[in-house]
């Protein structure tokens, strides 16, 4: 971690972890996955169409698929351009109906129509790579996992908790620096964190308490 006060003078500081901890909690005290759904298998349906749009954009296209189509025997009933047709609004819709369709075939054939609680098996399916194996089996399964979509990966970068472009890298240093019965909650709230406060785009550092340690906020706020 760091404190940087100019862009010539970084020099390390280690965050006080329980500090962090207690401070997350005061932000976000009970994080909840902001995507809505009644079943496992709506739950992966919701992410994989969540990747590059936002939560609210997808909870609108669900609430209508999910009247006739929640689960993979009913989702199988659509061809792609019908389910392309459905989902058109949130993006990539081309992709993202195939993978659906496969991943429902695949749960199926392979799994019983079950999602299986397993990151390794969740990552066979069509369209589940690890920041969505890792989604389903922290919010469906409670299992501890690290999720590292855009979000986390842009606080755990500014936060010098990581220097790392890859999810991958980032999810390791992170699973390595924090308690593992926190990370389940944690994911959430460095999501929510993201979403609301340390923003891609004009970040609410006024509202931040970790600005000591950021990096983005030394670099754009010295005098």
């Amino acid at each position: 971690m760091f404190d940087v006060n100019t862009k010539d003078n970084v020099k390390e500081k280690n965050m006080d972890l329980n500090e962090f901890y207690s401070e997350l909690d005061n932000l976000f005290p009970e994080p909840k996955c902001e995507l809505e759904y009644k079943s496992t298998y709506q739950l992966l349906v919701a992410v994989i169409l969540s990747a590059q749009c936002t939560d609210r954009r997808v909870n609108i296209v669900t609430k209508e698929l999910f009247k006739e189509y929640d689960t993979p025997e009913k989702m199988l009933k659509l061809s792609q351009s019908e389910l392309e047709n459905k989902i058109h609004s949130v993006g990539f819709y081309h992709n993202k109906a195939k993978n659906i369709l496969s991943m429902s075939r695949d749960l199926i054939e392979k799994f019983n129509g079950e999602v299986p609680k397993d990151i390794e098996k969740l990552q066979t399916l069509a369209g589940v790579g690890r920041k969505t194996a890792n989604v389903v089996f922290s919010e469906a399964f409670k299992g501890d996992a690290i999720a590292v979509d855009t979000h986390v990966l842009r606080v755990s970068n500014r936060l010098g908790f990581v220097k790392t472009d890859n999810p991958y890298k980032c999810e390791l240093a992170l699973m390595n620096l924090f308690d593992k019965s926190r990370w389940g909650k944690l994911h959430l709230q460095l999501v929510h964190f993201g979403r609301y406060i340390c923003k891609a785009v004009k970040p609410k550092c006024s509202e931040c308490p970790f600005t000591n340690n950021c990096i983005y906020y030394a670099l754009h706020n010295t005098k």
